[in-house]
């Protein structure tokens, strides 16, 4: 059994995100299209933001070399951390946590069985296409679980005969100090009915600066950040088929591994809550099948299938020299997790105005697990292995309705279930005696509906509106359901899924040289998780929430001349939760909502003086966000405050020396501010970077 503390009281969630249905204009350049989730919308020119999508040019040209670090350019998503002794990096879309909005590669969901606790730092993006995110109402098309958006990475794909790339950076410190280094590789060709491509991506971090202006504390003396150094690397492989002008067919395969250690919180010292944590390993693999295949004139078929693989060990070591694993929260916990499935649509144009579609879809995920406590004593033996499966089916019927070149009316339901045919755990079940013993949690199975309505309108000069409601759910995991949480909290099997009820309205529109797109929204939770008190001791898991979620994104860009172009983005999120009535004599705990600031936003500027010089400098911007306290430090009750407000500044300079080599260099949060996500856990002060690319 994994010992993981969960501090999250309530799950609130917003809105169902926008169908990832493809804009009309071209796909991305060298963007796998297979391999897409569509959103609606433009996107963008050059290193732009899109207000659903972030290109490989952005990706580069602002240095964003990890999942949260370049999803959180786009407005209405917000990159945190967990803090505590996971020390994960996290992803909000439009406050929705990482339960809430499923992450894919390529259109293949990426899940954890047993918790779902994604670290989205683990994610390389400099081989990434794309990233694409769903935000507002997302089609039911695309299977379940997408309450509150969701997040796709699309794959490059070859568009020459014959291209390469290499591209090398190395990161830097404060003082101009070793910090580590990221490279890629792509080799690939495109052939009149068929392609292949090969590429790699490494990211090695020895440790990154705390700012000049950090005071040390009791667990850190400030300079280089203790205990945080990563090592990731991954690898995508693909070949595909081109019979004709409307067929396609692919295989790829990709494979991510991964090793990090976590920092410590700068001033907690308790032994309940300051672990030493670290994971030697965090792997995924993934192959794959994806078609499209034309039936006549009038239909088309779309398929997937895959198989997935997962693996990680979390190791909890006596102290924070990580040498000996004798204590009793010393402990190897290793997953063992896979997974397979697949979904076929098929879209038929019942008259030239109107298209039916039905898509169906599959899920097996299996996890396994086998703890050794206290494996540094050699009569430690590891756990039974316990075994958990789940089973996940959704059905979905949409239907597209033209009522002339400028309206267009989408409607949608799906119904999802999910089959648990085991869970088990090892222990003494609660409120039973005697030896720890293999044990089977209560098995119940889920089923809930989802419906949606979008209008969309969309002008003879580009411009672009659209009204939608979505009502969407996701599962709760085995996590939420049976979770332990060191002894103080009971099963609940019963748990009902979370549903979120959202309408937005939104647009985009080209003044002259300047190109906005701009939405409002409003969602509302109901049946939210809430940690409910049953006894002095014990917690339960129940569906006693409700929350509101509000606010507003624009997106601006303008080439002002072919030498200047500037964009700015900013995003509003108010987020308010009511736990509702308790069950009879239950008590809720205290808490409030957290890691989600009230506005943020991003600004820069392209500047290009003469040939081959482009000057780049940006702004990063955010208000204050809610945090808590580590529930055991100094023994005292959480307390919840504020972290403040940040502003950073960037910089990157590139020189093409050749059309296909350039040469540049740069840095992050220039003016070295000292500032945090989460309580305890400072970010990076400032950091400088050089690069090399070459690109055939």
């Amino acid at each position: 059994m994994r010992t993981i503390l969960f501090v999250s009281s309530c799950a609130a969630a917003l809105l169902a995100s926008p169908a990832f249905a493809e804009d009309e204009a071209e796909t991305a350049n060298g963007s796998f299209e297979l391999g897409q989730i569509i959103v609606t919308g433009q996107r963008p020119d050059g290193p732009a933001i899109g207000i659903h999508t972030l290109g490989q040019e952005a990706i580069e040209t602002f240095n964003r070399n990890s999942l949260d670090d370049a999803a959180n350019l786009i407005p209405g998503v917000t990159a945190g951390n967990s803090g505590g002794s996971r020390n994960e990096r996290l992803l909000f879309v439009r406050g929705f946590d990482r339960f809430q909005v499923p992450l894919s590669i390529d259109g293949i969901r990426v899940y954890l069985p047993a918790d779902n606790r994604l670290d989205y730092g683990r994610f390389l993006t400099p081989d990434i296409a794309e990233i694409q995110v769903a935000k507002g109402y997302a089609s039911v098309l695309d299977g379940p679980g997408a309450m509150g958006g969701a997040v796709n990475l699309v794959t490059r794909k070859p568009t020459k005969p014959f291209e390469a790339e290499a591209r090398g950076v190395l990161n830097l410190g404060r003082d101009g100090d070793y910090n580590g280094y990221t490279v890629f590789g792509l080799v690939g060709t495109r052939q009149e009915r068929w392609y292949a491509q090969a590429s790699f991506a490494r990211n090695f971090q020895d440790h990154w600066d705390l700012a000049g202006g950090f005071t040390p504390t009791v667990n850190e003396n400030g300079g280089e950040r203790d205990f945080s150094r990563t090592e990731d690397w991954r690898v995508n492989a693909k070949i595909g088929f081109t019979p004709n002008a409307t067929d396609e067919y692919a295989i790829s395969y990709t494979r991510q591994e991964g090793s990090k250690n976590a920092p410590l919180h700068l001033t907690d010292t308790s032994n309940v809550s300051l672990r030493n944590w670290a994971w030697p390993y965090w792997n995924i693999e993934s192959i794959y099948f994806l078609s499209t295949t034309a039936l006549g004139d009038k239909a088309t078929l779309k398929t997937r299938a895959y198989y997935n693989k997962l693996d990680n060990m979390l190791r909890s070591f006596d102290d924070r020299t990580q040498t000996t694993q004798i204590l009793g929260r010393a402990f190897d916990s290793p997953y063992d997790d896979n997974a397979y499935g697949g979904s076929a649509e098929l879209a038929v144009a019942l008259t030239p105005a109107d298209t039916f579609s039905l898509a169906f879809h599959y899920r097996r995920d299996e996890h396994n697990e086998s703890q050794t406590s206290r494996p540094g004593l050699p009569a430690s033996v590891p756990e039974p292995e316990q075994t958990s499966i789940e089973r996940t089916w959704s059905i979905a019927a949409e239907n597209r309705y033209a009522f002339n070149e400028a309206f267009s009316l989408t409607v949608g339901a799906s119904y999802d279930w999910r089959d648990l045919d085991a869970a088990e755990e090892y222990g003494v079940p609660l409120g039973q005696t005697g030896a720890s013993r293999l044990y089977s949690y209560p098995l119940r199975n889920a089923g809930a509906w989802n419906a949606q309505g979008r209008l969309d309108w969309r002008g003879d000069t580009g411009a672009a509106a659209h009204l939608s409601i979505s009502s969407r759910v996701r599962f709760p995991t085995l996590f939420e359901r049976f979770s332990s949480q060191f002894g103080t909290a009971e099963a609940n099997p019963d748990l009902k899924p979370e549903r979120a009820t959202t309408i937005e309205l939104g647009g985009e529109h080209r003044f002259g040289a300047v190109r906005a797109s701009a939405a409002i929204f409003y969602s509302k939770l109901d049946d939210a998780l809430v940690s409910v008190r049953t006894s002095a001791n014990l917690n339960r898991r129940e569906n006693y929430g409700s929350a509101d979620y509000y606010g507003g994104e624009l997106a601006l860009d303008a080439e002002l001349s072919p030498a200047l172009q500037i964009g700015i983005n900013y995003s509003y999120i108010h987020r308010s939760f009511d736990v509702g009535t308790p069950p009879t004599g239950g008590l809720i705990r205290p808490f409030r909502l957290t890691d989600v600031p009230d506005h943020k936003g991003f600004a820069w500027l392209s500047w290009k003086p003469l040939g081959g010089l482009e000057i780049v400098p940006n702004l990063e911007f955010a208000s204050d966000r809610t945090t808590v306290t580590p529930a055991s430090a100094n023994g005292l009750a959480p307390v919840y405050y504020d972290t403040g407000s940040y502003v950073t500044a960037g910089l990157r300079i590139d020189y093409a020396i050749t059309p296909q080599i350039t040469l540049g260099v740069g840095g992050r949060n220039l003016f070295d501010t000292d500032y945090v996500l989460t309580d305890g856990f400072p970010e990076p002060g400032r950091t400088l970077f050089a690069s090399i690319r070459a690109r055939y």
